[in-house]
């Protein structure tokens, strides 16, 4: 579905717990997410630290977006 939407002129961003496989399906700005259970939080932490791991991947999606790419990136940090 990321390809066909991006086909579409609309760019996006998968987060994604497996990244091998957004790079097998095509995705062109992937953001590894925490783990597949809770792929954007950890309900380990406290809830402060909880909430700034969440806005973390959320700034990071955001800047992926705002990001022209030619190639499939991953953006780790």
């Amino acid at each position: 579905m990321v390809k066909e939407i991006e086909r579409a002129g609309i760019p996006v961003v998968h987060i994604a717990t497996v990244v091998p496989i957004s790079l097998t399906v095509g995705a062109n700005r992937i953001v590894p997410a925490v783990a597949i259970p809770h792929p954007l939080g950890n309900p380990k932490l406290d809830k402060a630290e909880e909430k700034k791991l969440r806005r973390r991947l959320v700034e990071k999606a955001l800047r992926a977006l705002e990001t022209e790419v030619h190639e499939q990136t991953v953006f780790e940090d």
